[in-house]
């Protein structure tokens, strides 16, 4: 199976908790200011290096869920760094879909791109290397958003959200991988 087909699985499965979580919630994320959408990023990221570094997990839930709100949440930072936040809910389910597709759209194309430049390094990297790799885009929004979002060299947030997506979705791959063996 090719990566790119990989990654229309792992997505599908992500977009379905997406949607099934507007039927719960409705977009009520819309009101999360960008330092919110990032620590909710850091708390799924540190509960993933914890259960790696440790081998401890007493909440009993894999890891798979945090590695698909990752994903969900980084595609809600890249909505919220468009739109800007809300003070109510502003947009129907079908909109937030709408944009949902749109940035995994872009997602898989940058995805696409970088395999092929970096020789989809990904495959012979360690899943806890890929891990960290998200942990260090999350602290680079923080520190990004603590300079008004501005940076002098540096792709901004949204590179950071896009990459987040795509190490997220390589260790999902890599962990359905181990549950086939």
């Amino acid at each position: 199976m090719t990566t790119e087909q990989a990654f229309d699985i792992i997505i599908a499965r992500c977009r379905n908790i997406f949607v099934f979580k507007m039927k719960d919630y409705g977009p009520s994320w819309r009101t999360m200011r960008p330092i919110s959408v990032v620590n909710q990023l850091f708390i799924k990221a540190k509960r993933i290096r914890e259960i790696e570094t440790t081998g401890v997990n007493l909440v009993g839930e894999d890891t798979i869920g945090e590695f698909m709100a990752i994903v969900n949440y980084s595609v809600i930072g890249l909505i919220q760094d468009e739109l800007g936040y809300a003070d109510n809910v502003d947009m129907t389910a079908d909109e937030a879909t709408s944009y949902y597709d749109k940035y995994i759209a872009q997602s898989k194309e940058l995805m696409s791109r970088k395999n092929h430049d970096y020789g989809e390094a990904w495959r012979d990297m360690d899943k806890e290397a890929i891990t960290d790799l998200i942990f260090n885009k999350i602290l680079r929004n923080k520190t990004i958003l603590q300079n008004n979002g501005k940076t002098l060299v540096s792709e901004g947030v949204d590179g950071n959200y896009y990459d987040m997506i795509n190490y997220a979705v390589f260790n999902l791959i890599k962990a359905e991988g181990q549950h086939e063996n």
